[in-house]
């Protein structure tokens, strides 16, 4: 475990409704939050408590409607959506449940994709290709189509292409759902083994046995966080 030195995240007072017609429902309601550099945090709660919304707040990918949110320092509710967007490319990745590869690019092509789109010179992007395939145990697996790979390889190349840019910030959302029990272990392992290393990690579960590996769990109920442990 990194040493933990460095507030890194800060929600304060963050709030979002979504509108199913004419009802309101307040997905997140005056949350306040503070993450550590480093930290290994599971969020877990019942369907609809404001898991993946709390998420998507933290990825900026949703825009609160209320509150701040603040990482290293900076007010990221004040920026336009190209600063938000610049803001996502370099400090956080993200891993989804049903991995959003794109069929007809193979592994090593799926996870440059943020490279190529963030305009890095050919032999820069293959070089951290190559680091990140040996890391996650890809190497052999580079040339094939998400078609041949199980679910727990496709499930490494989506993580491999969310920690190309280096970011400091790891997102995972139910990242082991689609998956069997060895497969979601040794998913779990990689994405362990990424926070060991200094990455801050967040993942979102319904698996009370993963969410009890975290070094701190956060139990959100009705938009709200009910529990923040420690351990």
């Amino acid at each position: 475990m990194p040493e933990l030195n460095q507030k890194m995240i800060e929600l304060r007072n963050i709030c979002r409704t979504f509108y199913l017609g004419d009802q309101a429902v307040r997905a997140l309601n005056q949350v306040n939050l503070r993450i550590e550099q480093g930290e290994y945090i599971s969020v877990m709660g019942p369907s609809g408590s404001g898991k993946s919304t709390l998420l998507n707040a933290i990825g900026l990918l949703d825009r609160p409607d209320n509150g701040e949110y603040i990482i290293d320092g900076i007010n990221t509710s004040v920026l336009d959506e190209e600063q938000r967007a610049h803001f996502r490319r370099d400090k956080i990745g993200f891993v989804f449940q049903s991995y959003h590869l794109i069929g007809r690019l193979n592994a090593r092509e799926n996870i440059a994709l943020p490279m190529v789109l963030a305009g890095v010179p050919p032999k820069q992007r293959e070089v951290a290709v190559e680091q990140v395939l040996a890391k996650l145990g890809l190497t052999d697996r580079a040339h094939h189509l998400p078609k041949q790979l199980s679910g727990g390889q496709r499930q490494r190349v989506a993580i491999g292409r969310a920690i190309l840019m280096s970011p400091s910030i790891l997102l995972a959302d139910e990242p082991t759902g689609n998956l069997d029990s060895k497969s979601g272990a040794e998913v779990i392992e990689v994405l362990e083994q990424l926070n060991q290393q200094g990455i801050t990690l967040l993942v979102v579960t319904h698996d009370l046995s993963l969410g009890k590996r975290a070094q701190r769990r956060i139990k959100m109920v009705d938009g709200k966080i009910a529990e923040d442990i420690s351990r």
